[in-house]
C-alpha cells in the first residue's frame, strides 16, 4: 500500500536565533506533543519503519511563520517530503509576495492557515484573512485549514472561491481539551467536519485517538463520496505523529488503527491512505505504485 501521511511537525530547538512565538512551549504541554526537536532525519527513520512512503509537512505554529527548516528537509528529500507553507496571515502585502513566490516551488503543495491561537483566531471572520482567499483561488494554491471554531463560516468561503482547494484539518475538531475550553466561552461551531459539501473540499483525517489500540473509538468521515466529489474530496490519513509520541504511542499504531482497527475496504483505504491526498495536491503517485485490483 502507498502511504502518504498529510500532517507531521519537523522543527529544531529553541535559540536565540530560532525563538519561538510567546506561549509555544504552554501550548505544546497542553496539546501532548513532545517538547524536544523532531528532526526530518529521526522523521525518515519512523517512516521507514513504519512503511510511510512521504510525509506533508505542516511547519509548527509555535515557530512563527518560518518554514525555513521543512524547505530544507523537501530539498534534502523531494521524493519523501512535502510541504503546506505557513504565510504571514495578518501581513497582506507581505503574505501575498510569499504566495506568489510559493506558488513556483515545486517541494510546496500548498499553503496551511491556523485559526485556533489567542493571535489568529478571529482572522477568518473580522477581515483579516479576507485577502487570501481570492488570490489563492488565483495561484492555485491548495489550502489546508485549522479553524476548529469556524466550519459554518468555511463553508461560506468554500461556496465564494469554486476554484479553491480546502482541506479541513483534523476533521475541523480541536482536542478534548480545548473542546472543554471552547464550549465555555461560547465560541463558534466545535462540531467535527462532515463529509465535504462543495466539490473541492476535503477532510484531513486524525490519526490520534483516546484510547488504546484497538478498543478505542473515533469519528470516521469515510470517503465513500470520493468519487462524486471528484479526487479533491473525501478523507486522507494524518497521524500529527509527535503527538501520538506525547501519548506514548508508535507510528505503527496509527497506521493500523486504519488499516486493521476502522474496517475500511481496500479501495476506501486506497484513497484514505495515500492516493487521495496526492491526488488533492498534483503529486504525483510514483509508477511503482500504481497497482490496479
Amino acid at each position: 500500500m502507498f502511504i502518504v501521511d498529510s500532517q507531521i511537525h519537523v522543527w529544531k530547538e529553541e535559540s536565540a536565533d530560532r525563538p519561538w512565538v510567546p506561549g509555544a512551549r504552554e501550548r505544546i504541554r497542553l496539546n501532548g506533543h513532545r517538547e524536544e526537536a523532531f528532526s526530518y532525519q529521526e522523521a525518515l527513520e519512523l517512516m521507514d519503519a513504519a512503511g510511510v512512503d512521504r510525509a506533508l509537512l505542516l511547519p509548527p505554529s509555535w515557530e512563527g511563520d518560518r518554514i525555513d527548516y521543512s524547505l530544507e528537509a523537501c530539498a534534502a528529500h523531494p521524493d519523501r517530503f512535502g510541504i503546506m507553507a505557513r504565510i504571514p496571515q495578518n501581513k497582506p502585502a507581505e503574505g501575498a509576495a510569499m504566495m506568489r513566490d510559493l506558488a513556483q516551488n515545486p517541494h510546496v503543495k500548498g499553503t496551511r492557515l491556523t485559526f485556533h491561537r489567542p493571535i489568529d483566531r478571529n482572522w477568518m471572520i473580522d477581515g483579516t484573512n479576507d485577502w487570501y482567499w481570492p488570490l489563492a483561488e488565483e495561484l492555485g494554491l491548495r489550502t489546508m485549514v485549522h479553524a476548529p471554531i469556524w466550519k459554518a463560516e468555511l463553508g461560506t468561503i468554500a461556496a465564494r472561491h469554486p476554484g479553491l482547494t480546502l482541506i479541513i484539518d483534523h476533521i475541523g475538531d480541536h482536542g478534548p481539551v480545548r473542546r472543554r475550553r471552547h464550549r465555555l466561552l461560547g465560541q463558534g461551531d466545535r462540531r467535527p467536519a462532515r463529509a465535504p459539501q462543495h466539490p473541492r473540499e476535503g477532510v484531513g483525517h486524525p490519526g490520534l485517538l483516546d484510547a488504546p489500540v484497538p478498543e478505542r473509538q473515533h469519528r470516521q468521515v469515510r470517503p465513500g463520496d470520493d468519487r462524486r466529489h471528484g479526487a479533491d474530496g473525501g478523507a486522507s490519513g494524518a497521524t500529527d505523529l509527535t503527538r501520538l509520541m506525547g501519548h506514548g504511542l508508535t507510528y505503527t499504531d496509527t497506521i493500523t488503527q486504519f488499516t486493521e482497527h476502522f474496517g475500511f475496504t481496500d479501495d476506501e483505504l486506497e484513497w484514505i491512505m495515500g492516493r487521495g491526498i496526492s491526488e488533492c495536491l498534483g503529486w504525483p503517485v510514483p509508477e511503482r505504485a500504481r497497482v490496479s485490483g
